[in-house]
């Protein structure tokens, strides 16, 4: 529920001329004698104290959450000076976009017993989540999750701590999606390595789901590290490795037995040597062995008959 609150520099004037009208009443009611005008000069002190409690200053993309007496009230969302009624409690949520990475942990900000900052708040570097994929194959991830808040009473009230709910439903959220798909796949299927834009837009769908109570808005969520963990990681490299021979190996055969049967062809149309059954079987073998072989051939050129 938002509020629309009233200007703050007409509140701020009509106090402080309270104020210095109520010390101007107090001076004249003591110097006169009378003591209706001191208790009324008495009685303006307060309300103009009271009174400028209730001006706020709120820069942009900022917000002040409005209590009174444990009911909500509603928000403030215009940047501006205002004034609102001094027995609100002002709790303010910030509507800045913010972003993190999963597996860091965030440190508070620490005061002693004076007020004195001694520790500022602070964030350590995202560790990737160790999890196994749909194959069970150990993996290594981690995502960047780009939120802001949209709804300020739901993110006060209905969670305890908004900031640290976002991180810990990003990360299991992000496990949960690890588990469903293939680290890579061969047939075109959906993978965590070959689908990238797709398995980012799903992640996206299912943080913003689970943060849909804490008035939260999820506006990107893209993954930033994706491995082997390290006990399998050489072994998939071989065999990654292996699947790339195999796959090289394959186009070369293929290429060469097309090549072999156009020359055959091409001796065959144009008539020019004619070929025993023997001796198109060592023809094949031999352009087979030349066009198929990872080394430079050598010729061998017969003299005799």
């Amino acid at each position: 529920m938002l509020v629309v609150p009233s200007t703050g520099w007409m509140a701020l004037a009509g106090f402080l001329g309270m104020l210095l009208f109520g010390v101007l009443m107090v001076i004249m009611g003591a110097i006169s004698g009378v003591e209706a005008i001191a208790v009324l000069g008495v009685f303006l002190l307060p309300i103009g104290i009271i009174g400028l409690f209730g001006l706020i200053a709120i820069t942009p993309n900022d917000s002040r959450v409005l209590i009174l007496f444990g009911e909500y009230r509603g928000t403030v969302k215009q940047s501006g000076f205002f004034w609102v009624n001094p027995f609100y409690s002002k709790r303010r949520v910030s509507l800045r976009i913010r972003n993190f990475e999963t597996g860091s942990t965030s440190t508070p900000e620490k005061k002693d017993s004076a007020g004195t900052v001694v520790q500022t708040k602070s964030r350590s570097a995202g560790r990737p989540s160790k999890v196994n994929d749909r194959d069970g194959n150990p993996i290594e991830i981690s995502a960047v999750v780009v939120w802001r808040v949209t709804d300020t009473a739901e993110a006060m009230f209905e969670v305890d701590d908004y900031v640290h709910f976002v991180e810990v439903q990003s990360e299991a959220a992000l496990r949960s999606l690890a588990t469903r798909y293939p680290y890579d796949s061969e047939d075109h299927e959906v993978s965590l390595r070959g689908s990238t834009e797709e398995i980012c837009g799903r992640l996206r769908e299912d943080i913003q789901e689970r943060l849909q109570t804490a008035g939260v808005e999820v506006i990107e969520a893209r993954i930033s590290y994706l491995a082997y963990a390290a006990e399998i990681a050489s072994a998939m490299l071989q065999r990654q490795q292996a699947g790339a021979v195999v796959a090289a190996r394959t186009k070369i055969v293929d290429g060469a037995v097309g090549m072999v049967d156009m020359a055959l062809e091409h001796l065959k149309r144009d008539n020019i040597v004619d070929l025993s059954e023997q001796q198109r079987a060592t023809l094949v073998s031999n352009l087979l062995v030349v066009l198929c072989s990872d080394r430079h051939t050598q010729p061998v050129v017969q003299a005799g008959s």
